[in-house]
């Protein structure tokens, strides 16, 4: 089995994948660009600059499986285009493949711009309480409190400024559209989104189909963070073997 890299969504941290334990020997989980524990410096200041920095955490290794959630599958995308001969296998769940219209990314800088009008104005705890309620994480409702208090608490392990530089940098409107390139990837490539998240549902549906060797995952009773509401899927996916 290839190494692991292990790249967590926005407002996560490496602390995200402690699920995987099993495999800690072979596993790299870095912090992402403007969380807590990240290092990355000033240089990183486009995209697919932080794409090349995580790359490069892989170099002292053989190709690897790069699986990356949301901001870290966006990343993980990038890995997979810009440095194909370094991922062996791709796993991407709740991915987007970057947005297509000036319009779309005009609509997405005023949203990322005003959540860190509020991450400047009045803190982390605000900003959570705020990205908490969102109906993108209404299924978590359905998890035991302790689990839903401890994603609170890794959350709120960030800083406002660097929790602004991941949505300046990294964020979604910064990402090139990855769409038209999908069919370039040749490796075996898992496609997974929960159930109950129609839009990444859809997103899932329209990544797989465009990708060579692909195998699409829907993942009943679940929503956007499965690595918090599915880890054992997530486990046993890592653990079969490539998609044809």
């Amino acid at each position: 089995m290839s190494p692991l890299l292990c790249l967590h969504g926005f407002t996560g941290s490496p602390k995200s994948w402690d699920f995987l334990e099993q495999f800690q020997a072979t596993r790299i989980a870095p912090a992402l660009l403007g969380h807590a524990g990240s290092e990355a410096n000033a240089d990183v200041m486009r995209f697919e600059d932080e794409v090349d920095r995580l790359t490069a955490l892989t170099t002292h290794s053989g190709p690897v499986h790069v699986i990356g959630y949301s901001l870290g599958a966006r990343l993980a995308l990038g890995i997979a285009l810009r440095h194909p001969s370094r991922v062996s296998r791709l796993t991407l769940v709740s991915a987007h493949p970057g947005l297509a219209s000036d319009a779309e990314r005009a609509a997405r800088r005023a949203s990322d711009a005003a959540w860190c009008a509020l991450l400047q104005a009045r803190g982390v705890p605000a900003f959570v309480e705020a990205w908490q309620a969102l109906p993108l994480w209404a299924s978590q409702m359905q998890l035991p409190a302790a689990l839903r208090t401890q994603k609170q608490q890794e959350r709120l392990s960030h800083s406002a400024p660097g929790l602004c530089r991941s949505l300046r940098v990294t964020g979604l409107a910064e990402m090139p559209h990855y769409a038209p390139a999908l069919a370039e990837l040749q490796m075996p490539t898992d496609v997974l989104a929960g159930a109950r998240d129609e839009k990444f549902c859809d997103l899932a549906k329209i990544i797989a189909k465009n990708l060579t060797r692909a195998r699409l995952e829907i993942v009943p009773n679940a929503g956007h963070d499965l690595l918090l509401e599915r880890p054992d899927f997530i486990t046993e996916v890592i653990r079969r073997g490539d998609p044809t």
